[in-house]
Parts: C-alpha cells; structure tokens; sequence
C-alpha cells in the first residue's frame, strides 16, 4: 500500500509542484515516478496524491470511474490547503491537470502545468473542454504530444489559446508521450524533454520575480 502523498525533492526548494494522477493510472505509475523524480533532481519540491476513486481502486483492487467533479475539486482544494507554499504550482496528468486548470482561480497558485490536457475525447473532437481553460490567468504550461488523440497539434494551434497559456509539443507523441518506434524518438526522451520544458518554465518565473 502506497502512502497517501508522495514526495520527491528538497524539503526546502524555493517552489513546490502539486501533482495529480490521470483517470486510469495512479500516482506512482512509471509516468509519474519518472516525471516526479526528474523534476525533483532539478530542484523542485514535488508532491503526489490520489482523488478519492484512485484510493478505493487500490483498497479493493477493482476498478472505479473518477468522482464526480465537486468531489476532484474538493481533493485539490484539501491539498493546497494542506501544503501551502509561497510559490506554489499545480497540475497533473491529464484528468489531473484538468481538474487542476478549472480550480486554479481560486486557490493561491503561481501556475499551472498540465501534462497531456485532455482537450476533448477521442471520439468527440467537437465538443472541447475549453471551458475548464476559461478562468485561467495564471501561466500555465500544457505539455501535448503532436499526435494525441485528445488534442492534435493542429487541433490545438486551431484554438488560439491565450498567451498566457504556453505549449510544449513533444514529436509523434500520444497521450503517454509515447511515439511509434518509427518516428526516430524514444518514451525516455519526450518524459526527459518534459521535465526540462517544465524546468525552463519555473526558471522563467522565478526571472519575473527578480525583476523590480
């Protein structure tokens, strides 16, 4: 049984990065342990949980769908609440990141950073979520492979986000980051090319607050 947070990183990092879990996976998959343990290696303090569903699949080992929304926004609201820091970021894989995006007004957070944002479902490229992106006015990082199946590269650049929303494309990569082995990239390289996009993104906002 895995604890109900984990940490990675220096206790005292000058800023600290909430992470929530995808809708099937939990916080201690291979993706996150990787992109937590990278990030942690570059100095930041990095925290993981679990909404409520993903706790009860552990317990019982069957599967669960996600809570409702109230319920996830509850949960980030609990962490942040329960963590605070002085520079404060949050986001998540996918569902995480979501979740994190649509509460981020409301909570005290400096940016948000989503990995893999689930701009509609495969089937139903029509009916976006950018609603959940709406409020935001934060900056925010969206990490997307060129070719996930929840937002396409060209999909994406077709929405016109706000400047303050940046993206970062990862080549002929899905919604794992993971690109055909024809395409000349591996998995490793697109999780390392995230932790260094995110890693540029903190040293940038630690430039703005330097500045007079």
């Amino acid at each position: 049984m895995s604890p109900k947070i984990l940490t990675n990183g220096p206790s005292g990092a000058r800023w600290q990065l909430i992470l929530a879990h995808g809708s099937g996976a939990p916080m201690d998959s291979d993706f996150m342990n990787t992109v937590a343990e990278g990030l942690a290696a570059e100095g930041l303090r990095v925290l993981r949980f679990e909404f409520p569903y993903m706790r009860k699949r552990r317990l019982t080992g069957k599967p669960s769908p996600p809570d409702r929304a109230p319920v996830l926004e509850a949960s980030w609201r609990e962490m942040v609440d329960r963590h605070p820091h002085p520079r404060q970021l949050i986001g998540g894989k996918s569902l995480g990141g979501r979740v994190a995006a649509r509460v981020a007004p409301s909570l005290p957070v400096r940016a948000v950073i989503c990995l893999g944002f689930p701009f509609h479902a495969p089937a139903t490229p029509e009916r976006t979520r950018l609603d959940d992106l709406s409020a935001l006015t934060v900056p925010t990082l969206i990490l997307q492979g060129t070719r996930d199946p929840f937002g396409t590269k060209s999909e994406v650049r077709a929405y016109r986000l706000p400047r303050h929303i940046q993206t970062h494309w990862l080549a002929d990569a899905n919604h794992s980051f993971e690109p055909p082995r024809s395409s000349g990239h591996t998995h490793a390289e697109h999780l390392s090319s995230a932790v260094q996009a995110i890693t540029a993104f903190v040293r940038k906002l630690e430039s703005a607050d330097a500045q007079p």
